[in-house]
């Protein structure tokens, strides 16, 4: 253990910058030190936190030669910038070691101002006002976060984003401003796995309870040992990105009139369905639907009368149907619905009771006056030496067919 008079001795004769540090804030500081950080007395520095006085850009390093554990070890030289009381920049080389002060673990800094020519001086002060201009004016928010995730920093574009000032989240974890824990769970793998992260998906509450859709690009940081020291990296609201998106793919998947799934996306689908029955040998079935006489429908009523009746009619058979079950608009007045995992009895329930709620569907035409509509389900299901989905298709289909020749609003199961 080094004596306290031996910290006096550094205090009165060192002539380069010498502070003591303990849990991260200044506790002594020799003459030179205070000369150095601009301060009329020690006294005014006594208390504050020794990352206040280091460039933002240069506290990662810092912070991770300060936390170590044991109490015997020391730090190579380094050159650090700092700030003094003043807003003056300095750059030191920079060397500390660990100690005992008054019975406790601190570290022991000295440093000598390598700042030799006032042109270095302005360039670390334009440097610094560069960095603070696109600190506090970019649009995308900047955070950094120390080893265990806690937000040190963190640019005022923040306030737009979340509707928190900047020191409302520093010193927190920064995974408790997802909307799903689990989320910054799997944020914080991906990078530590993979060093960095480019558009990273995930959710975010708003201090209004809001939720937004956020795209993150990070990078790990590591100190001059090369030990992992936090993250650094920008944040990005792409709520109305996300929002567009979901709605091109809606488009893409929905029919526009019904709001079923359209060909493509029931097909796509059921073609998934189909090879996932394959594989674990499980049961698919298919009923083809189409409306009796719906060209009368069309003729007599106008198209709009028409569309009106295939809205109807979606929404009277996902009545009948379970949320697994898949239902698509093929074209024109012809539907397909696909019944996972169902024996021939239960389809052929499901299928009778579409044709009956259609059956008893009240309808009106643009007069007043009622009419009725009926439809004809055709039902398929999936057999061992089926290699593809148009097998079932077609089957469905042909029983369809003969549901029609039989007189219309019947149920046929395929032959």
């Amino acid at each position: 253990m080094i004596p306290d008079s031996y910290y006096r001795y550094l205090s009165d004769t060192m002539p380069v910058a010498m502070v003591i540090v303990l849990n991260g804030r200044l506790v002594k500081l020799n003459p030179a030190a205070v000369k150095l950080l601009e301060a009329s007395d020690e006294q005014i520095l006594i208390g504050q936190k020794v990352a206040d006085y280091v460039h933002p850009l240069d506290q990662p390093r810092s912070q991770g030669r300060l936390i170590k554990p044991g109490n015997n070890w020391s730090n190579s030289p380094s050159k650090f910038r700092i700030r003094t009381t003043k807003g003056n920049f300095r750059m030191l080389l920079v060397s500390s070691q660990s100690v005992q002060f008054e019975s406790a673990d601190a570290v022991m800094i000295c440093g000598l101002d390598m700042t030799e020519h006032s042109v270095m001086e302005e360039q670390l002060r334009q440097s610094e006002m560069n960095f603070r201009r696109l600190f506090e004016n970019m649009q995308d928010v900047y955070y950094r976060t120390d080893v265990n995730g806690i937000v040190q920093k963190i640019s005022p574009a923040v306030h737009k984003m979340l509707g928190y000032e900047p020191d409302e989240i520093e010193g927190r974890l920064a995974r408790t401003f997802y909307f799903e824990a689990n989320d910054g769970d799997v944020f914080w793998q991906a990078i530590v796995k993979d060093g960095m992260v480019t558009d990273f998906p995930g959710k975010m509450v708003r201090k209004d309870g809001g939720i937004i859709d956020i795209s993150i690009n990070s990078q790990t940081m590591y100190d001059d040992e090369g030990n992992f020291a936090g993250i650094e990296g920008i944040c990005r609201d792409v709520t109305q990105r996300r929002a567009m998106e979901r709605e091109l793919k809606r488009l893409a998947t929905t029919d526009s009139l019904t709001g079923i799934a359209n060909r493509r996306a029931f097909l796509e689908h059921a073609e998934h369905l189909f090879k996932s029955c394959l594989r674990y040998q499980t049961d698919m079935t298919l009923l083809m639907l189409d409306l009796d006489y719906f060209k009368r429908i069309n003729d007599q009523f106008g198209h709009l009368g028409g569309d009106q009746v295939l809205m109807r009619f979606s929404e009277a058979v996902k009545m009948e149907l379970r949320e697994s079950d898949l239902f698509g608009r093929l074209g024109g007045e012809e539907f397909c619905v696909l019944l996972q995992q169902a024996s021939r009895n239960e389809a052929m329930v499901v299928a009778e009771r579409i044709r009956n709620r259609i059956q008893n569907l009240p309808l009106s035409a643009p007069s007043g006056e009622p009419f009725s509509l009926t439809v004809s389900i055709g039902i398929a299901t999936n057999r061992h030496t089926d290699d593809r989905l148009g097998r079932i298709l077609e089957r469905s289909d042909k029983a369809l067919y003969q549901a029609k020749r039989n007189g219309r609003n019947q149920v046929v199961w395929e032959d």
